[in-house]
């Protein structure tokens, strides 16, 4: 029983029920998105402080199911679909939402037409370029796409990719200022050490030499939805576990690069949750500085339920845990 139920949960939360259907009976390519503010009270305490947050909807069919997002400037964001969509947008600060362009990534020449070659779980985008590193779980790949996203300059499948399961593989990715790109699981678990990690030190989308393995415990924090690099050096992890009461617990965490070698079991340190009614199925997170400041923003994957929401969220992220090795 304690197997099936959360079998039960992730079947009910990122499926289909018959109850519940899909928000776009009809096929609709239209370029507008709109975003209505989230009623919430600013947070004056703790360390994940609630700036803003929004409801964001379109009636664009393929709008939604956002897996991994990236800034592309002040308030214009990337948001990419596990459906293989790449949304692109800018968010005034009064709500008003301009500049859409809601497109499909690029494919491999003659790649096959299946889910596996859209469901795109995590992305990196490079500031100066502009380009894309995505990486696919159905396949267990990771592509490099052009700035214009209209291209796949290059992809990798490396034989620790291969072992991931299909559904299981590759959920985070994050690019450090050394140059390397860490890689985590969804759920690869290896010797109870915890989930499977990757850190590449050339592109990983290139093929080269044999990425780093280390492993990752999440001390019953969740799994391991996205990553976003902090100006200190430090990575910040965003967890999602489904439960009963509430259904969906988001949990942010911070872990020290320092910290992984090979073979390695690494940790994080929590900082905070999502609080209610914010509450979602948070899969992309992107980090911004402003004045000094350090905030971050959420983006929830409504799996294109009638039932979920697509939000967006800005938390400040204040007094957090001093790390010695960081300040190295």
């Amino acid at each position: 029983m304690r197997l099936l139920l959360p079998a039960a949960l992730i079947f009910l939360t990122l499926g289909p029920v018959p109850w519940t259907g899909f928000r776009y009976p009809v096929v609709d390519r239209s370029q507008t998105a709109s975003a209505r503010p989230l009623l919430y009270p600013a947070a004056t305490g703790g360390t994940l402080r609630f700036v803003e947050g929004w409801r964001l909807t379109s009636s664009n069919s393929m709008f939604g199911g956002f897996s991994a997002l990236a800034l592309r400037g002040d308030r214009r964001f990337l948001l990419i679909g596990d459906n293989g969509q790449a949304t692109r947008l800018t968010l005034g600060a009064d709500g008003s939402v301009s500049d859409v362009a809601i497109a499909a990534l690029p494919t491999p020449p003659r790649s096959p037409q299946r889910k596996a070659f859209t469901d795109a779980e995590a992305m990196v985008r490079d500031p100066v370029t502009g380009k894309l590193w995505i990486a696919l779980e159905g396949i267990n790949q990771v592509w490099r796409i052009d700035a214009g996203l209209t291209r796949v300059e290059s992809r990798r499948r490396s034989p620790a990719l291969y072992r991931w399961p299909a559904n299981r593989g590759p959920e985070a990715m994050v690019r450090l200022k050394d140059g390397r790109t860490i890689l985590f699981s969804e759920g690869e678990d290896r010797n109870d050490y915890g989930t499977e990690a990757l850190v590449y030190t050339d592109d990983p989308a290139v093929p080269g030499k044999p990425p780093l393995l280390f492993y990752y415990d999440a001390e019953g924090k969740g799994q391991i939805s996205d990553a976003a690099p902090l100006p200190d050096g430090r990575i910040l992890l965003v967890h999602r576990r489904l439960g009963l009461g509430p259904l969906f617990t988001t949990t942010l965490a911070i872990v020290d690069p320092a910290d992984i070698g090979k073979g390695r079991v690494v940790r994080s340190v929590a900082i905070g949750q999502v609080p209610e009614p914010l509450r979602e199925n948070y899969e992309g997170a992107a980090v911004a500085v402003e004045d000094g400041r350090t905030f971050v923003w959420l983006v929830a994957d409504d799996n294109f339920n009638s039932w979920q929401r697509s939000l967006l969220l800005k938390f400040e992220l204040v007094d957090l845990p001093d790390s010695k090795k960081a300040a190295r």
